[in-house]
């Protein structure tokens, strides 16, 4: 949720702030915002799909903070969509906003881009931290609110709702919490974190003792995430908003403070919705009371008690119960095990894929996860098999359809896809989701394996917390389009032994005697890293096969969730880092001795041939020597042809790939 305008507005007048120096005390914290902050490093790389080792460093770095500062952090997750999908519009236009700046990015340009497995990252390193966090079934705002009231202590964000909200605590934007900038002061007092606080009284003083009771309707007015200001175009066009502030004269900030001077003449705010609805037409005004009186409703603080969650893991809501989600899904999904995707698919039979920075002319990167996403919504919508005289044919036209947000060249679009026919284990109605966990979990993890078309013999030799992105390798390298390079896969595979590397440095085991070879090793990975790269070109393409890596990473991460971990879930963190293997990609093209960076470790050589000999063991041995070398001069000669079949691809654009896995083709509806 955000108020439009309204961040700006009260930055531009600092009055409406106190210091504060924020120490001893509980905090709770807006994740969603937090991981953004975070993210949007001064020195963070958009364009190579995240560097989540630096993010996981700066969370741990925050929260280091926090704690020398005797501060006790409460971090609250958004979830999902929640059942009404009220925000539906705004979730398009935000898909739009970041569509525009990704094909930004990937010619060149600035901009700023959350890479796909950030929230994935920010939940491992809380876990890794110990710091108490709950994931809300859907917006957390009011929930966050009710918290903080209960405790009396300060909300940290950076939504300029929390400026509408009654908070005792008060509201503290992260753009003034200086946790880089921490103070000391003398005993027994210690150090403090400078900040701001926003105060709700000085606002409603500036403008002629507003009631705090109004703050509501002026954000409902004003327009947020819920409600645009199309409905009340009527008002604002006949209305005599005070300082001569009518529409469209002067700004948005003018319209603002003129809105809020109008609405200090009320009492209540009843009062002033029957004088907004004067200037409506008759027919018009229920259902604009409504309207208006539903979403003043989302400033009332939740009456879910995250209290009892953070003190005995208890998470009630009553939302999730009338939407009929499973027990040990809403337990999960709170506890951070499950993706917001999982629930919204679940609920809404609806998904929202991000995009990445990737090539444009290309189908989306989520393309080649299409048949993962297949078996993830035949789990949790599969249909009961008990009528004993259907046939194979009727029970393939009862598959549960999904509707699918995702990028089409450089719009986004809406695509309605089948749910997988799962096998018989999992079709048979003594397991539907809300007894899923009861199934074998040998048959949970064939299922995985099955669906990521590896046999689990092929993973023997690999480390147990290396498995599932082996296998996510596998099928990266059998089902993307256009072809994985050799070059690219020995990058991935060399970045993936640097964060081995790193992890047996950093945290080594204590029950296994250091090696020697190792930290020399990972000297020279370090010297080699501060060299100067002579080309520093992006290449798109890469891109776009790399995406497509983090594309099928995603979603077998929330396949092996939904079926309770049957693989160790990998530290993201030692996994991938962008800009780590773009660099090592160009230098193999251009001083394949790279290839030996880790030849000082045994273990990490080693490690590194094995992996490369498991990947390269699922195709044939012939499968890199296929390559086209004049696939550009076909593209040229293809140019026109290409842009008759620019509709068809859209038409259907997940249909496209060649992966066997895929045994259904997508139904698309353009809006």
């Amino acid at each position: 949720m955000g108020v439009q305008g309204l961040t700006g507005f009260v930055e531009e007048r600092g009055v409406f702030f106190t210091e504060l120096r924020v120490r001893d005390t509980k905090l709770v914290i807006d994740g969603s915002s937090l991981y953004h902050r975070l993210c949007f490093a001064p020195d963070a790389d958009f364009r190579r799909g995240g560097d989540y080792g630096a993010f996981a460093a700066a969370v741990r770095d925050f929260f280091g903070v926090l704690q020398a500062c005797a501060i006790a952090p409460f971090v609250v997750l958004d979830g999902g969509r929640g059942a009404e999908d009220r925000k539906l519009p705004t979730l398009r236009s935000r898909a739009a906003e970041q569509l525009r700046a990704a094909h930004g990015l990937s010619r060149g340009a600035g901009g700023c881009l959350v890479p796909l497995l950030t929230r994935e990252a920010f939940v491992q390193a809380l876990g890794r931290l110990g710091v108490p966090f709950v994931q809300c079934f859907a917006e957390a705002d009011r929930e966050i609110a009710g918290l903080a009231n209960r405790w009396g202590c300060p909300v940290l964000s950076l939504d300029s709702d929390f400026c509408v909200f009654d908070l005792e605590g008060g509201y503290c934007p992260l753009s003034h919490f200086q946790w880089q900038s921490v103070r000391a002061a003398a005993a027994p007092q210690g150090c403090y974190v400078p900040a701001r606080c926003f105060s709700a009284d000085r606002f409603c003083r500036h403008f002629g003792h507003l009631s705090k009771g109004l703050l509501p309707l002026f954000a409902v007015m004003n327009g947020n995430d819920y409600i645009g200001l199309e409905a009340l175009e009527a008002f604002f066009s006949k209305v005599r908003l005070p300082r001569g502030c009518a529409a469209g004269k002067g700004g948005k900030h003018l319209r603002l403070q003129g809105l809020l001077n109008w609405l200090a003449q009320f009492a209540e705010p009843a009062e002033a919705v029957d004088n907004v609805l004067k200037y409506l037409k008759k027919h018009q005004r229920e259902e604009i009371r409504e309207l208006l009186c539903t979403s003043m409703e989302d400033y009332a603080p939740s009456d879910v008690n995250l209290e009892d969650f953070f003190q005995n893991g208890s998470y009630e809501c009553e939302a999730a119960r009338k939407a009929d989600v499973p027990e040990w899904v809403l337990d999960a999904f709170a506890k951070g095990k499950l993706a917001p995707f999982i629930v919204n698919a679940l609920i809404l039979r609806s998904t929202f894929l991000r995009v990445q920075v990737e090539n444009m002319q290309r189908p989306s990167a989520h393309s080649t996860a299409l048949p993962i996403r297949q078996v993830i919504y035949g789990l949790l919508l599969r249909v009961s098999h008990s009528t004993e005289d259907a046939s194979s044919s009727k029970q393939t036209n009862e598959l549960p359809i999904v509707c699918e947000f995702d990028r089409c060249q450089k719009t986004v679009k809406k695509t309605f896809v089948q749910a997988a026919s799962l096998p018989p284990d999992f079709c048979d109605d003594r397991f539907p989701l809300d007894k899923l966990m009861e199934v074998p979990v040998s048959c949970r993890q064939m299922l995985l394996l099955e669906t990521l078309g590896v046999k689990m013999s092929f993973l023997e030799p690999i480390p147990s917390h290396l498995k599932l992105p082996i296998a996510v390798t596998c099928y990266w390298i059998c089902c993307s389009e256009p072809k994985v390079k050799l070059n690219q896969l020995k990058a991935l595979l060399l970045m993936i032994v640097s964060g081995e590397l790193q992890r047996i440095t950093d945290d080594p085991d204590p029950t296994v005697l250091p090696a020697e070879d190792d930290s020399v090793a990972y000297n020279e990975f370090l010297k080699w890293k501060e060299k100067k790269l002579q080309n520093n070109d992006f290449d798109l393409d890469a891109a776009h096969s790399f995406c497509q890596w983090q594309c099928c990473l995603q979603m077998a991460l929330y396949l092996n969730q939904l079926l309770g971990t049957p693989l160790s879930e990998p530290d993201l963190s030692r996994l991938y880092t962008g800009t780590l293997v773009h660099r090592l990609y160009q230098e193999l093209k251009s001083a394949p001795p790279v290839e030996n960076l880790f030849i000082l470790s045994p273990k990490m050589s080693q490690l590194y041939l094995v992996l490369l000999n498991t990947v390269e063991s699922t195709v044939s041995p012939h499968f890199f020597q296929k390559m086209t070398k004049t696939r550009s001069e076909s593209c040229k000669k293809k140019k026109a042809s290409n842009k008759k079949k620019t509709a068809i691809r859209c038409a259907v654009p997940e249909s496209q790939h060649l992966c066997n896995a895929n045994r259904f083709a997508s139904l698309e509806v353009d809006d």
